[in-house]
């Protein structure tokens, strides 16, 4: 099947907030008394906002309510946000804008599949909100990866089958997910060595755009 269209994942592929992510994590378990840590940090790559809450709950020995959890996911995303004011065009990561640029003189579509919530912000910050043809985020999705929601809507806004895309993604929950909408799975840097990835690059300067589209 040829492939027609590229799926980005955006935090860690197309820029990187990972540090941002930790350092409102670790904010949150300092306040709450909660053991946190770079390796717990790991856990939550590509993992929707609440399931990282739960993730970092399960080291506490104080027992929350919905509501209370609510209040801790947003009292995260508030001190998220307020770093995400620091991104620019110049924490745009390696290799993107040539990617994209080739891609385009192909006539490939791009599109977005990011379980973030804070996509439209960040791509706006960045100064990439009008550059791809599809956005499929956390703001319309129920299920996080790696359940393949988030890439099976973006290929349905680009107007393409499952089978006709490639995704990008750093995290193994995003490589998961990929396979399951029946895509063709490209590992980037920590993904890069997940054993379901078609192809694993340490970034995406080392991507062969042959070896990418072949079938």
């Amino acid at each position: 099947m040829e492939k027609t269209a590229v799926i980005f994942d955006l935090d860690g592929v197309i820029v990187s907030t990972d540090e941002y992510h930790y350092e409102a994590w670790k904010q949150i378990s300092e306040q709450e008394d909660i053991p946190f840590n770079r390796e717990i940090n790991e856990k939550l790559r590509g993992v929707s906002r609440m399931e990282s809450l739960e993730i970092i709950l399960s080291n506490s020995t104080k027992s929350y309510s919905e509501s209370e959890k609510l209040l801790l996911a947003e009292r995260k995303n508030e001190r998220y946000r307020e770093l995400l004011n620091h991104l620019s065009v110049k924490d745009i990561l390696p290799g993107v804008r040539e990617l994209i640029l080739n891609l385009k003189g192909r006539e490939m579509k791009i599109a977005i599949g990011s379980s973030s919530k804070n996509t439209p912000f960040i791509l706006e910050k960045i100064g990439m909100a009008s550059s791809f043809d599809a956005i499929a985020d956390g703001n319309a999705i129920k299920n996080s990866k790696p359940d393949p929601e988030v890439f099976l809507l973006a290929a349905e806004r680009l107007g393409v089958r499952p089978e006709e895309c490639i995704v990008m993604e750093d995290a193994e929950a995003g490589i998961d997910a990929a396979i399951a909408a029946g895509m063709k799975a490209v590992g980037i840097g920590a993904a890069s060595t997940c054993q379901n990835a078609h192809i694993g690059v340490e970034d995406l300067t080392k991507l062969n755009i042959e070896q990418l589209l072949e079938r």
